[in-house]
Protein backbone atom coordinates (compact mmCIF):
# COMPACT_ATOMS: atom_id res chain seq x y z
CA UNK A 1 0.00 0.00 0.00
CA UNK A 2 0.72 3.58 -0.21
CA UNK A 3 -1.93 4.92 1.21
CA UNK A 4 -3.90 3.79 4.31
CA UNK A 5 -6.26 6.27 5.61
CA UNK A 6 -8.32 4.81 8.61
CA UNK A 7 -10.89 5.95 11.81
CA UNK A 8 -10.26 4.03 14.40
CA UNK A 9 -12.84 3.67 17.61
CA UNK A 10 -14.59 6.98 17.14
CA UNK A 11 -17.44 6.24 15.05
CA UNK A 12 -21.06 5.56 16.80
CA UNK A 13 -21.38 2.36 14.51
CA UNK A 14 -18.08 1.44 13.33
CA UNK A 15 -15.45 0.13 15.26
CA UNK A 16 -12.58 0.47 12.28
CA UNK A 17 -13.03 1.88 8.79
CA UNK A 18 -10.29 1.71 6.27
CA UNK A 19 -9.84 3.64 2.75
CA UNK A 20 -6.63 2.69 1.18
CA UNK A 21 -4.79 2.89 -2.03
CA UNK A 22 -2.62 0.55 -3.29
CA UNK A 23 0.22 1.75 -5.54
CA UNK A 24 2.44 -0.70 -7.66
CA UNK A 25 4.81 -1.16 -10.91
CA UNK A 26 1.84 -2.26 -13.39
CA UNK A 27 3.96 -5.00 -14.73
CA UNK A 28 3.96 -6.42 -11.33
CA UNK A 29 1.28 -9.64 -11.20
CA UNK A 30 -1.78 -9.39 -8.70
CA UNK A 31 -4.78 -11.35 -8.14
CA UNK A 32 -7.67 -9.35 -6.86
CA UNK A 33 -8.57 -9.56 -3.21
CA UNK A 34 -10.41 -13.35 -2.76
CA UNK A 35 -10.50 -15.78 -0.04
CA UNK A 36 -7.22 -17.78 -0.68
CA UNK A 37 -7.28 -21.05 -1.83
CA UNK A 38 -4.12 -22.25 0.81
CA UNK A 39 -5.41 -20.48 3.66
CA UNK A 40 -9.15 -20.24 3.41
CA UNK A 41 -9.88 -17.85 6.70
CA UNK A 42 -7.92 -15.09 4.67
CA UNK A 43 -9.16 -12.40 2.72
CA UNK A 44 -6.83 -10.17 0.78
CA UNK A 45 -5.55 -9.39 -2.83
CA UNK A 46 -2.57 -10.94 -3.77
CA UNK A 47 1.11 -10.13 -5.29
CA UNK A 48 1.63 -13.15 -7.83
CA UNK A 49 5.44 -12.59 -7.46
CA UNK A 50 6.24 -13.04 -3.85
CA UNK A 51 2.96 -14.86 -2.74
CA UNK A 52 2.72 -12.04 0.02
CA UNK A 53 -0.41 -8.95 0.16
CA UNK A 54 -0.27 -5.93 1.27
CA UNK A 55 -3.79 -5.68 3.39
CA UNK A 56 -5.69 -8.19 4.77
CA UNK A 57 -8.30 -9.47 7.17
CA UNK A 58 -9.27 -13.34 8.16
CA UNK A 59 -13.02 -14.19 9.17
CA UNK A 60 -11.66 -14.18 12.83
CA UNK A 61 -10.51 -10.69 12.39
CA UNK A 62 -7.24 -10.44 12.15
CA UNK A 63 -6.26 -7.62 9.97
CA UNK A 64 -2.97 -6.07 8.87
CA UNK A 65 -1.99 -3.86 6.25
CA UNK A 66 1.32 -2.59 5.15
CA UNK A 67 3.30 0.34 3.67
CA UNK A 68 6.81 0.85 2.25
CA UNK A 69 8.93 3.43 3.46
CA UNK A 70 10.36 5.96 0.41
CA UNK A 71 13.86 6.02 0.49
CA UNK A 72 15.47 5.12 -3.21
CA UNK A 73 18.80 5.30 -1.46
CA UNK A 74 18.53 2.26 0.94
CA UNK A 75 19.87 -1.04 -0.85
CA UNK A 76 17.22 -4.31 -0.86
CA UNK A 77 19.09 -6.65 -2.75
CA UNK A 78 18.49 -9.88 -0.67
CA UNK A 79 16.37 -8.77 1.88
CA UNK A 80 12.89 -10.29 2.60
CA UNK A 81 9.88 -9.68 0.91
CA UNK A 82 7.41 -7.09 2.85
CA UNK A 83 4.51 -8.65 1.43
CA UNK A 84 5.21 -11.99 3.84
CA UNK A 85 4.87 -9.63 6.69
CA UNK A 86 1.27 -9.25 6.15
CA UNK A 87 1.10 -12.99 5.30
CA UNK A 88 2.38 -13.87 8.22
CA UNK A 89 0.14 -12.26 10.85
CA UNK A 90 -2.74 -13.26 9.09
CA UNK A 91 -2.07 -16.61 8.93
CA UNK A 92 -0.33 -17.09 12.66
CA UNK A 93 -2.51 -17.20 15.75
CA UNK A 94 -0.19 -14.88 17.77
CA UNK A 95 -1.08 -11.72 19.60
CA UNK A 96 -0.69 -8.44 17.54
CA UNK A 97 1.93 -7.29 20.18
CA UNK A 98 4.03 -10.39 20.34
CA UNK A 99 3.77 -10.39 16.81
CA UNK A 100 5.61 -7.05 16.43
CA UNK A 101 8.22 -7.95 18.98
CA UNK A 102 9.18 -10.86 16.66
CA UNK A 103 9.16 -9.11 14.03
CA UNK A 104 11.33 -6.38 15.38
CA UNK A 105 13.88 -9.07 16.05
CA UNK A 106 13.93 -9.44 12.34
CA UNK A 107 13.96 -5.91 11.02
CA UNK A 108 17.41 -5.68 9.54
CA UNK A 109 15.93 -8.80 7.04
CA UNK A 110 13.61 -6.48 5.29
CA UNK A 111 13.96 -3.22 3.34
CA UNK A 112 12.16 -0.31 4.99
CA UNK A 113 8.46 -0.76 6.10
CA UNK A 114 5.40 0.40 8.05
CA UNK A 115 2.68 -1.90 9.37
CA UNK A 116 -0.42 -2.00 11.17
CA UNK A 117 -1.65 -5.75 13.15
CA UNK A 118 -4.49 -6.28 15.29
CA UNK A 119 -7.95 -6.47 15.34
CA UNK A 120 -10.76 -4.20 15.39
CA UNK A 121 -10.76 -3.73 18.76
CA UNK A 122 -6.72 -3.38 19.43
CA UNK A 123 -4.60 -2.21 16.74
CA UNK A 124 -0.76 -1.38 16.76
CA UNK A 125 1.56 -0.08 14.29
CA UNK A 126 5.50 -0.45 14.18
CA UNK A 127 8.28 0.00 11.38
CA UNK A 128 11.81 -1.13 11.10
CA UNK A 129 13.11 2.54 11.31
CA UNK A 130 12.33 3.41 14.52
CA UNK A 131 12.12 0.43 16.01
CA UNK A 132 9.18 1.19 18.40
CA UNK A 133 5.99 -0.75 19.01
CA UNK A 134 3.00 1.58 19.44
CA UNK A 135 -0.71 0.89 20.19
CA UNK A 136 -2.95 3.23 18.46
CA UNK A 137 -5.07 5.39 19.73
CA UNK A 138 -8.70 6.23 18.38
CA UNK A 139 -9.30 8.87 15.86
CA UNK A 140 -8.50 9.36 12.19
CA UNK A 141 -5.08 8.21 11.07
CA UNK A 142 -3.33 8.73 7.64
CA UNK A 143 -0.36 6.16 6.49
CA UNK A 144 1.66 7.18 3.39
CA UNK A 145 5.48 6.13 3.15
CA UNK A 146 6.82 7.60 5.81
CA UNK A 147 5.66 7.20 9.49
CA UNK A 148 2.08 6.80 11.03
CA UNK A 149 0.53 10.35 10.90
CA UNK A 150 3.67 12.14 9.51
CA UNK A 151 1.64 15.39 7.54
CA UNK A 152 2.50 15.01 3.78
CA UNK A 153 0.46 16.72 1.90
CA UNK A 154 -1.47 13.65 0.74
CA UNK A 155 -1.69 12.37 4.37
CA UNK A 156 -3.40 15.42 5.41
CA UNK A 157 -5.81 15.02 2.31
CA UNK A 158 -5.97 11.85 3.11
CA UNK A 159 -7.96 12.42 6.74
CA UNK A 160 -9.39 15.57 5.60
CA UNK A 161 -11.60 13.50 2.84
CA UNK A 162 -12.11 10.78 5.24
CA UNK A 163 -13.71 12.97 8.12
CA UNK A 164 -15.63 15.05 5.52
CA UNK A 165 -16.74 11.22 4.18
CA UNK A 166 -17.84 10.24 8.21
CA UNK A 167 -19.34 13.19 9.29
CA UNK A 168 -22.46 13.17 10.88
CA UNK A 169 -22.78 9.49 8.92
CA UNK A 170 -24.57 6.58 10.72
CA UNK A 171 -23.89 4.02 8.15
CA UNK A 172 -20.57 4.98 5.96
CA UNK A 173 -20.56 6.32 2.54
CA UNK A 174 -18.51 3.88 0.59
CA UNK A 175 -19.10 5.54 -2.64
CA UNK A 176 -17.70 8.86 -0.90
CA UNK A 177 -14.75 7.18 0.36
CA UNK A 178 -13.58 5.90 -3.15
CA UNK A 179 -14.35 8.98 -4.95
CA UNK A 180 -11.85 10.38 -2.62
CA UNK A 181 -9.42 7.42 -3.17
CA UNK A 182 -9.54 8.68 -6.90
CA UNK A 183 -7.94 12.32 -5.87
CA UNK A 184 -5.77 13.20 -8.40
CA UNK A 185 -4.66 16.50 -6.71
CA UNK A 186 -1.25 17.17 -6.52
CA UNK A 187 0.79 19.09 -4.17
CA UNK A 188 1.96 22.62 -4.76
CA UNK A 189 6.21 22.20 -4.80
CA UNK A 190 6.44 24.10 -1.74
CA UNK A 191 4.02 21.50 -0.41
CA UNK A 192 6.42 18.30 -1.21
CA UNK A 193 8.32 16.35 0.96
CA UNK A 194 11.84 15.79 0.31
CA UNK A 195 12.32 11.58 -0.27
CA UNK A 196 15.29 11.48 -2.58
CA UNK A 197 13.14 11.13 -5.50
CA UNK A 198 13.30 13.91 -8.30
CA UNK A 199 10.78 16.90 -8.05
CA UNK A 200 8.76 15.16 -11.15
CA UNK A 201 8.17 12.17 -9.25
CA UNK A 202 8.00 14.02 -6.14
CA UNK A 203 4.94 16.02 -7.73
CA UNK A 204 3.33 12.72 -9.23
CA UNK A 205 3.73 10.48 -5.97
CA UNK A 206 1.71 13.78 -3.71
CA UNK A 207 -2.08 13.24 -5.04
CA UNK A 208 -3.74 10.31 -3.43
CA UNK A 209 -4.53 8.44 -7.29
CA UNK A 210 -1.47 7.42 -9.00
CA UNK A 211 -1.17 7.55 -13.04
CA UNK A 212 1.42 7.02 -14.87
CA UNK A 213 3.30 5.16 -17.95
CA UNK A 214 4.68 2.54 -15.35
CA UNK A 215 3.53 2.77 -12.14
CA UNK A 216 0.14 3.55 -10.21
CA UNK A 217 -2.34 2.91 -8.24
CA UNK A 218 -3.62 -0.54 -9.23
CA UNK A 219 -6.40 -1.11 -6.57
CA UNK A 220 -8.30 0.90 -3.58
CA UNK A 221 -9.81 -0.77 -0.83
CA UNK A 222 -12.80 0.17 1.52
CA UNK A 223 -13.27 -1.85 4.38
CA UNK A 224 -15.54 -1.17 7.60
CA UNK A 225 -15.79 -3.17 10.95
CA UNK A 226 -19.24 -2.22 12.64
CA UNK A 227 -19.89 -2.58 16.67
CA UNK A 228 -21.33 -6.01 15.59
CA UNK A 229 -18.39 -7.29 14.28
CA UNK A 230 -19.81 -7.40 10.52
CA UNK A 231 -17.14 -7.27 7.91
CA UNK A 232 -17.81 -5.29 4.52
CA UNK A 233 -14.65 -5.39 2.36
CA UNK A 234 -14.65 -3.75 -0.80
CA UNK A 235 -12.29 -3.47 -3.84
CA UNK A 236 -12.06 -1.35 -6.95
CA UNK A 237 -8.92 -2.42 -9.42
CA UNK A 238 -7.51 -0.45 -12.10
CA UNK A 239 -5.87 -0.80 -15.66
CA UNK A 240 -3.98 2.63 -16.77
CA UNK A 241 -5.80 4.79 -13.96
CA UNK A 242 -9.37 2.97 -15.22
CA UNK A 243 -11.33 1.23 -13.10
CA UNK A 244 -11.31 -2.67 -14.36
CA UNK A 245 -13.65 -4.93 -11.88
CA UNK A 246 -14.99 -4.50 -8.38
CA UNK A 247 -15.13 -7.48 -5.71
CA UNK A 248 -17.28 -7.43 -2.42
CA UNK A 249 -17.69 -9.42 0.28
CA UNK A 250 -19.36 -9.42 3.81
CA UNK A 251 -18.89 -11.96 6.81
CA UNK A 252 -19.63 -11.90 10.21
CA UNK A 253 -16.39 -12.22 12.49
CA UNK A 254 -15.89 -15.73 14.25
CA UNK A 255 -15.46 -15.41 17.78
CA UNK A 256 -12.54 -18.30 18.44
Amino acid sequence: MCLINFQFQQHPNYKLIVAANRDEFLARPTKQAHFWEDEPEVLAGRDLEKMGTWLGITTSGRFAALTNFRDPNEPTEGKWSRGEIVRSFLTERIEAEAFLQRLSEDKAHYPSFNVIVGIADSLWYYNNRQDQIVSIAPGIHSLSNAFLNTPWPKTKRGKQSLNNCLHNKIIVDTDCLFTSLRSEEQAADEELPQTGVSLQWERLLSSMFIKSEQYGTRSSTVLTIDRNDCVQFIEQTYTNGQRTAEERFHFSIEKK
